[in-house]
């Protein structure tokens, strides 16, 4: 962000001494690389971005699950149910409004060991389009909602789809929050198919990764189950395997300052 500031004053310098040209090639040449950096939810360009947890977290076996989009009522208790069976912790990255009318599930995901993140007030598609007034509230308003709700404040963020703009990290840092990414994600809003979705996760895994599932829009398979409980147990024993377990995001990151 200073860079940019920096390259918008001096094409206007440019400008001004008479190679208008120039400077609106490099005004246009930035404006396009902050899109660009946006769109890529793993980039750091815009500001700290978690994409791995950190290198002691790594040293000690830790990876992170994190579940998006809900709570959902129909697909968040057996996906807790199932957690518990496994012996998997999680941090959940939930909606704002979808907490306001599930809290009782909310409150249930806190007392199973687990853990309440921000996923912004109502997850707008927009959202990487919105101005310091609209991220403020779509951020803001959910950290006060979940910290209300679960009895903690969440330390991380994530951004709807991952897309976000340069205005954004203004307002976590105000709030004290991480963007928390991923490492790797396993598509199964978009995927029926519990191997694939596996496939997708497991590759490679080590300490410090962080995997992306969901209880919000969650793909069903044929049976009409969503497509992360058939996921989980074999991934578990993958951790296993690998000699790693489950860490929740605040067991691995300290607070933002």
């Amino acid at each position: 962000m200073v860079a940019s500031a920096a390259l918008h004053v001096a094409a206007a310098g440019v400008a001004l001494g008479g190679s208008p040209w120039w400077a609106l090639g490099a005004v246009a040449l930035d404006h396009a690389a902050l899109t660009a950096a946006g769109l890529w939810p793993r980039s750091a360009w815009l500001g700290p971005n978690v994409t791995r947890l950190p290198a002691a977290a790594a040293a000690r076996g830790e990876c992170a699950l994190t579940i998006d989009d809900g709570p959902d009522p129909e697909v968040t208790p057996p996906l807790l149910d199932r957690l518990a069976e496994l012996g998997l912790r999680a941090s959940f990255f939930c909606i704002g409004a979808r907490a306001r009318a599930q809290p009782t599930l909310l409150r249930r995901i806190v007392a199973a060991g687990h853990e309440v993140q921000n996923h912004s007030l109502s997850h707008p598609h927009h959202f990487s389009l919105l101005g310091p007034r609209g991220i403020e509230r779509e951020v803001g308003d959910a950290q006060a909602l979940l910290a209300d709700l679960a009895g903690v404040a969440p330390l991380a963020f994530r951004a709807p789809a991952g897309l976000r703009n340069p205005l954004l990290d203004p307002v976590l840092h105000r709030h004290g929050l991480h963007l928390v990414s991923w490492t790797r994600r396993g598509y199964d809003t978009r995927c029926a198919d519990p191997a694939r979705v596996l496939a997708r996760l497991q590759r490679d895994l080590a300490g410090g990764d962080i995997l992306l599932l969901h209880d919000g829009h969650a793909r069903r398979g044929a049976d009409g189950r969503p497509v992360l409980l058939d996921v989980l147990p074999p991934l578990a024993q993958r951790c296993a395997a690998a000699g790693l377990r489950t860490a929740t995001l605040a067991e691995a990151l300290p607070r933002r300052g």
